[in-house]
């Protein structure tokens, strides 16, 4: 068996914790400083008609990622303006657009959620354990670079060798591309890493299918159906803190496992 030399992370609800107060605190400020932007342009609509273009934007983005693939932040937003009147984005003169863009990204720092209060302890145990780290995230309706901007102001951006945002390469998790080109970055095998996230199908199913082993941290999904192999975890952990444990654990499995002839 490999050695393990390198661990990889899901961000949302594994390094940070969002719950759904935050979240629609974001979306009053998204439909509201688009109101106003629009307001200010001469085209006036009324909050629920934003909203309705908002859940209409999210289905279609939802079917773009359930075939394993993803959109531009920048594209996101010109479907939901889209969906707020047909053409609408042609009228919009570029000043316009960019209020619009930046409110729709700057929520993530008005509201944001909180990191886990284990994050950047199990990031620096991981470092001083020798491994590379990277991410893998989803990145919804926050662009990576706002990402980037949260990692930083709270120390754990530079525990990261590689970080990977959906929006930015088009693909998405449960994605094997997503997780291969992620570890073509780093310079590790798929066979030497390790992906940690609470996700089942993105994080477990999708890491499995792409030569990873999984850490899957419990309270968030459930697994349909416990029998099914694909879903199977190589460790299992109620919260973030026991992944170093976790993953020591398979490293001992690794340095361990007999040879063959």
């Amino acid at each position: 068996m490999n050695k393990i030399t390198a661990v990889t992370f899901d961000l949302w609800q594994t390094l940070l914790l969002d719950n759904r107060e935050q979240g629609q605190a974001r979306t009053l400020v998204r439909l509201k400083g688009t109101q106003d932007a629009l307001g200010r342009f001469g085209e006036d609509y009324d909050q629920e008609h934003l909203r309705g273009a908002s859940r209409a934007c999210y289905r279609h983005c939802h079917r773009i990622r359930d075939d394993e693939r993803d959109i531009s932040f920048r594209e996101q937003v010109e479907t939901f303006i889209n969906n707020i009147s047909p053409g609408l984005l042609d009228r919009l003169d570029q000043g316009t657009l960019d209020d619009i863009l930046r409110i729709y990204a700057d929520c993530f720092l008005m509201y944001p959620p909180a990191p886990h209060a284990d994050a950047l302890p199990v990031l620096r145990a991981l470092h001083e354990m020798g491994m590379r780290q990277g991410m893998i995230s989803n990145t919804g309706t926050t662009p990576g670079t706002l990402f980037r901007v949260f990692l930083e102001q709270h120390g754990l951006l530079g525990y990261f060798d590689t970080l990977t945002f959906s929006d930015e390469v088009g693909l998405a998790k449960p994605s094997t591309e997503i997780f291969l080109i992620t570890l073509r970055s780093m310079g590790v095998s798929p066979a030497e890493t390790v992906h940690v996230g609470d996700h089942v199908v993105n994080d477990v199913v999708g890491a499995k299918r792409s030569g990873l082993k999984t850490v899957w941290i419990t309270g968030f999904y459930e697994r349909e159906d416990p029998s099914d192999p694909e879903s199977e975890p190589d460790a299992t952990v109620s919260g973030l803190g026991q992944v170093v444990s976790a993953i020591s654990g398979l490293t001992a499995v690794s340095h361990t496992q007999p040879r063959h002839a």
